[in-house]
């Protein structure tokens, strides 16, 4: 299933993407869809619905976050072997983890807005991971039993308050609109591998990251396991997963986000979102 919210931001509904690419009403048969929603026995349920019997969304609403309520979200830092490379960092011994605010999440094509006085936001694709139920010490063959499904995150990154500014890196990265996130959570039985995922990001049209999942570092086996050592992952606990090569303080020179650009990020069988940037606003 490709399970979604759509609707105004604060008030979405919880809808699905039906095989025809058509949005279907969710409304009648839960709220919203909520950390609860993702659980095996409800997820079982709507997959039992014949999406032709939902009420068909007329036009083309807005997507919110794919998932309400999210408590806790989790990123992944330094997880690709040519992302390290081009960064110039060895490669990890083990993950590198650290958090983005929840107030960073927006809609997949919602706009993305510069810091005051940015000069260096970059970008960030990634494969996102929606867990489905709680994750205390998890084995990594049971790992991905744990998962609700898959989507894309753009990990937006502003370099100076990441990295010079202190040295925490959730300060770069937490700025309103800084985690796009959908555009639809596609449930853990439509992705048979999450290790064989092609991966883009363009700028304006132009391709700045291609690689695929195959290069992370630590699979997400292994990063779910990983994480369920020092915390308790809940039920729609968002883990970004780590960006491929190409990100714009990796070129030379270096390049950065300015306004008016527009970014595209698709990922195979997860589908694609769009971003505008927009510049800082003036009360």
């Amino acid at each position: 299933m490709k399970l979604l919210r759509y609707g105004p931001a604060g008030a979405e509904k919880p809808g699905l993407l039906d095989a025809d690419g058509i949005v279907r009403d969710l409304s009648a048969h839960l709220d919203d869809l909520t950390p609860e929603a993702l659980s095996e026995a409800s997820l079982a349920r709507l997959r039992a619905l014949d999406p032709t019997t939902l009420p068909q969304v007329p036009g083309t609403p807005r997507l919110g976050v794919p998932v309400a309520g999210v408590r806790q979200l989790l990123a992944i830092g330094l997880n690709y072997r040519q992302h390290a490379a081009e960064a110039g960092m060895a490669v990890p011994s083990e993950p590198v983890i650290f958090f983005k605010a929840i107030t960073s999440l927006s809609g997949p094509d919602d706009d993305v807005v510069l810091p005051e006085h940015s000069a260096m936001t970059d970008w960030e694709i990634e494969l996102a991971v929606v867990i489905g139920r709680t994750a205390r010490r998890v084995a990594e063959a049971d790992a991905l039993d744990h998962v609700a499904g898959y989507t894309i995150a753009n990990d937006v990154s502003e370099r100076d308050w990441q990295a010079q500014r202190g040295g925490s890196w959730s300060k770069g990265k937490s700025f309103d609109t800084f985690c796009p996130l959908g555009p639809w959570l596609v449930t853990r039985d439509e992705v048979e591998d999450p290790q064989a995922l092609a991966m883009t990001l363009t700028v304006d049209g132009e391709v700045r990251q291609q690689s695929n999942t195959a290069d992370m570092i630590f699979n997400v086996r292994q990063l779910i396991a990983y994480c369920s050592r020092f915390m308790t992952l809940l039920p729609g606990d968002v883990v970004i997963t780590g960006t491929p090569q190409g990100v714009g303080l990796g070129m030379k020179p270096p390049r950065f986000l300015r306004a008016g650009e527009r970014m595209q990020l698709t990922i195979e069988r997860l589908g694609q979102q769009t971003q505008r940037v927009q510049p800082t606003p003036h009360d």
